[in-house]
């Protein structure tokens, strides 16, 4: 039996594409607030360009991998997007020729390269921050203006970019937050789930996750800013509507009650 309408409403929040996808009239009537998001049952969804598609809960949150396209909500965009290849079998010289029944693998797996880890960083104790080689570039404007806003705030170390750490954070043995605070070390990140949806959910959390504990396992304390109605992932995690000066003066605050005020202090301009 469904759950009381607006039960799941704050869990399925971070996830506007897939409110869009969901009609209740594909469902017996069934809002979408009414189901668990792990909930092992499928439900019918319809996505923009009118492809229906039966899919559990799980499925349709976990569906998006490394793409960045909005088709990748949709197994058939997404399939339409990057094609299947498909490989054509040798056909028989004549008809005469009788068919052998198939025994053993019908077809041998291909073995997974072995992941092999970047040579670029340097080699530091673990917990230290350094400008990195491999380091993206900041992703957004709003990441700038937090930048900007924190450093004429706090008389921190400007321009360090990533953190060594113990164990390897998928090629790397080192971890690249958004903003690098090393006298406190502490590691921020500004959070937001992008243009089509599909930033810091599904698989994408489960890596925000990880690097968090990478951090944390080296000394260090991480702070999530948390936008567009995304949950909390640790306990110092701020959820903000956008970022001002009230934001600001939230995340300091938070710093204080991480490293100390006496600490933090120290470096208020």
């Amino acid at each position: 039996m469904p759950y009381a309408i607006g039960t799941y409403r704050s869990a399925w929040a971070p996830f506007p594409a897939l409110i869009r996808q969901y009609h209740p009239d594909l469902n017996a009537g069934i809002a979408l607030s009414q189901v668990p998001p792990a909930a092992d049952v499928l439900l019918l969804w319809q996505c923009d360009s009118g492809h229906r598609f039966a899919a559990t809960p799980t499925e349709q949150r976990f569906r998006p991998g490394r793409e960045r396209r909005r088709s990748a909500w949709c197994p058939e965009c997404s399939d339409q997007a990057a094609p299947t290849r498909v490989v054509a079998l040798p056909m028989r010289e004549s008809v005469d020729e009788p068919v052998r029944p198939r025994t053993g693998v019908l077809r041998e797996r291909k073995k997974r390269p072995v992941a092999r880890l970047c040579d670029k960083t340097p080699d530091l104790p673990p917990g230290e921050a350094f400008v990195s080689a491999c380091a993206p570039k900041p992703a957004s404007a709003v990441e700038d203006r937090l930048r900007a806003d924190l450093f004429g705030r706090l008389a921190l170390t400007e321009g360090l970019t990533a953190v060594r750490v113990a164990r390897p954070f998928f090629e790397h043995l080192e971890v690249w937050p958004d903003l690098v605070l090393p006298e406190l070390r502490i590691a921020v990140e500004y959070d937001s789930i992008g243009r089509h949806g599909l930033e810091h959910v599904g698989r994408r959390e489960q890596a925000d996750r990880r690097k968090d504990r990478a951090l944390r396992a080296v000394g260090w304390e991480v702070v999530r800013l948390r936008t567009g109605k995304l949950e909390r992932l640790g306990p110092h995690d701020l959820q903000l509507p956008s970022w001002n000066r009230a934001a600001l003066d939230r995340l300091i605050e938070t710093f204080r009650g991480i490293r100390g005020p006496l600490l933090v202090d120290a470096y208020v301009r």
